[in-house]
């Protein structure tokens, strides 16, 4: 009886057996995936059309001068060819000249529509380049995530200077951290105003899926802080183990280009964290910040690099 119950069940036991090892191998990481993917995130912004420029006043002329030949380009540069003062020459000069303003207006008309630099489209529409970069880093660079933390608790996200020095701030802090740096990843894409806030968001939405929970945000003057659950605190200790990491990634959106270098090497690293670092107040549209873990001390896995980040490049 025993034995026709074995060979029964023999066939599901390597089943059973491989099923009992995939869920001890999930079980034993929970914890430690789920205390790795707290985030933080800082910035704001705007992507309202810039406000059109005033029209010049008219050219206007001396009354003592006249029009002709005093100087000036109007009728008189036309009419005298023909003979101004009616009849036939004056009358076909008049529509020649209405002819050609005809032409003129339409030219600049069509040149908007296609968004040229000058142009009523290039004023309301212009370009505008939006771009992510991302920093993978050894955990030993633990103080980044105090300079991170310190600079959402301080930063102005209201205002296009405070903006401006944040990314300053943020650019600098990863350039003190040269010797811990793994990973990187760079993408942008050249778009118009009325379209940036789409390609803004799809960034930022992107890291910010990776977090289970934003325990930091100040987002257009807008301070959140959530504490972690209990279980997270000092989840990894002090000491952070080989083939543990922090990433960090930068969102902008600034007027005109912005064309990063892709990352295949620090130096590339090095270039596009200047560039982005650089971009004035005036040109910058919005900028977001986000990190993982926020929580000084907790760390990423390699196993949770390679499987939430597979976009980075190693160096």
């Amino acid at each position: 009886m025993l034995q026709r119950l074995f060979q029964w069940f023999k066939p599901l036991l390597k089943p059973l057996m491989a099923l009992a090892l995939v869920l001890v191998l999930v079980l034993g990481h929970a914890d430690g995936a789920w205390a790795a993917k707290a985030g933080g995130r800082i910035g704001g912004g705007s992507f309202r059309a810039p406000a059109r420029p005033t029209a010049p006043a008219p050219r206007t002329y001396s009354p003592g001068g006249g029009y002709y030949p005093g100087g000036g380009f109007g009728f008189p540069f036309l009419f005298p060819l023909f003979g101004f003062g009616g009849g036939f020459g004056g009358l076909f000069t008049l529509l020649i000249f209405i002819g050609i303003a005809n032409f003129i207006v339409r030219s600049f008309r069509e040149a908007g529509q296609d968004g040229d630099y000058g142009s009523p489209a290039s004023v309301t529409n212009p370009p505008v380049a939006v771009a992510k970069l991302q920093v993978g880093l050894l955990a030993q660079a633990r103080a980044l995530q105090d300079d991170l933390n310190r600079i959402a608790l301080s930063a102005d996200t209201g205002t296009t200077q405070g903006l401006a020095k944040l990314l300053q701030e943020t650019t600098l802090a990863l350039l003190r951290h040269p010797d811990y740096w793994v990973y990187g990843a760079s993408e942008d894409k050249q778009t118009r105003l009325l379209s940036a806030e789409q390609e803004f968001n799809r960034y930022t939405l992107s890291a910010r899926s990776k977090f289970t929970q934003e325990t930091l945000s100040n987002v257009n003057s807008q301070l959140t802080q959530a504490q972690p659950p209990a279980v997270l605190t000092g989840a990894n200790g002090d000491g952070a183990a080989p083939g543990e990491y922090i990433v960090a990634t930068l969102v902008v959106a600034t007027q005109g280009q912005l064309d990063l270098p892709e990352i295949h090497s620090l130096e590339d690293l090095r270039r596009a964290l200047g560039q982005i670092g650089a971009i004035s107040s005036d040109n910058l549209l919005a900028v977001e910040v986000l990190w993982t873990p926020q929580q000084s001390g907790e760390t990423l896995s390699a196993d949770e690099m390679v499987a939430e980040y597979p976009e980075l490049k190693l160096l």
